[in-house]
Formats: C-alpha cells, sequence, structure tokens
C-alpha cells in the first residue's frame, strides 16, 4: 500500500455527450492516459477524475482549462489535491484484500484493468480505480482527505493476512 495523496488531482464536470467529454476521451466507469501520462477516470455520468504527478499539475490543469474553455457548453475544472486522500493498492492478493471490506466483485471479468467505480469501501464512499502496472494488479483508492487515514487503517487490519505492507 502506498499514499499517493499528493498526486494533483482535478475534478472536471461537463456534459457526459459533449465536445469535453470528447476531448477527455473516456467514458464512464473506464479510465485512459492523457497525452500527459495522466491518469483520466469517468468516475460518473459528467464527471471525471484525472490524476498526475505533481510535477505534471499546471500543465494538465492548462489543458483542462484549455479543453472546457473551448466549448460552448458549461463545464468546470476544480483543484482537488488538497482536499482528497489518494493510496495505490497492489499485489497479487489486492482484490482478495478489497473483498473483505468492499461487496463488489474484484474478478478480472467485472472489474478488469481501467474500470473504475464508486462504492463503499469499509463503510466509505470510495472511488475505487483498477490500474494494473507492470503486470500486477493495482487498484487506485481515491475518498475525501478527512477520511483517508481511516482508509489506510481498514486496509492494514483487512491485510494482516495477506502480509500488507505500507509504504511511505
Amino acid at each position: 500500500m502506498i499514499d499517493l495523496s499528493g498526486m494533483a488531482k482535478f475534478g472536471v464536470r461537463a456534459a457526459s455527450e459533449g465536445p469535453v467529454a470528447r476531448a477527455l476521451g473516456t467514458g464512464f466507469a473506464r479510465t485512459t492516459r492523457g497525452p500527459d501520462a495522466s491518469l483520466v477516470v469517468g468516475s460518473g455520468p459528467g464527471e471525471w477524475l484525472v490524476l498526475a504527478e505533481q510535477a505534471a499539475s499546471s500543465d494538465v490543469r492548462a489543458r483542462l482549462e484549455s479543453e472546457t474553455q473551448s466549448c460552448d457548453a458549461f463545464a468546470s475544472v476544480v483543484d482537488l489535491t488538497h482536499g482528497r486522500a489518494l493510496v495505490r493498492l497492489a499485489g497479487p492478493r489486492s482484490a482478495d484484500l478489497l473483498s473483505k471490506v468492499c461487496s463488489i466483485d474484484f474478478s478480472d471479468d467485472v472489474t478488469p484493468d481501467g474500470s473504475a467505480l464508486r462504492t463503499s469501501v469499509a463503510r466509505l464512499v470510495t472511488d475505487v480505480i483498477r490500474d494494473d502496472q507492470d503486470g500486477v494488479p493495482g487498484y487506485l483508492l481515491h475518498c475525501e482527505r478527512s477520511s483517508g487515514r481511516y482508509l489506510a487503517e481498514a486496509l492494514v487490519d483487512a491485510g494482516t493476512e495477506f502480509g500488507i505492507e505500507s509504504i511511505r
């Protein structure tokens, strides 16, 4: 488990079928990589979460604002970086651990790499984003920053039987 709360996080809201949605190129419940290596998450109808390395945050924000301002439709970009927590849970048993604190089927057929959903994890509203790296199953868990410590502690508690290790 790795704390990634310092990553840049932007919330984008726009019409789900409009020009901003087309520019972002990510449908509801899916993820794609942006041209700047950002991760674009279709987190809800007409709602996207864009994650980026902190070093690229100003470029990503400028791109998002340009995309939203270039259309006639209403759209917004909000910097969520300091108000949201982000944890990466990775490893061959990560789906088993999540199944202990969430009632979602994390099998590859139901939640393959690149899928995204909003659900309850340890009774906390959390965005769960499947983001495998180098063939290792991984999940990004995104919640309100004030609940981040609770989420991390719940994951550690649920993961003791799997030998969970916390990094950073």
